[in-house]
């Protein structure tokens, strides 16, 4: 269960840092994401995983590629 917490731990502070350096605050991203609040909420505190489907509307709201999400 470590490895899994790390891996969306890592994903999320990934996600944080793309979205500052765009200078998206958190409810335009969501909004650019096309996802709600909630749903957000719920994955950065690891309460939900994250689908394929999303991690590509997050992807397009930060105006990267997928693979981008990832690196570290």
């Amino acid at each position: 269960m470590e490895k899994i917490m790390d891996i969306k731990k890592k994903f999320w502070v990934k996600i944080r840092s793309l979205r500052l350096k765009t200078g998206l605050s958190q409810e335009s991203f969501w909004n650019k994401a096309k996802l709600h609040r909630t749903y957000i909420g719920n994955i950065e505190r690891w309460e939900k995983n994250i689908t394929l489907e999303n991690i590509q509307k997050l992807a397009i709201a930060l105006e990267v590629e997928i693979k981008d999400l990832f690196e570290e």
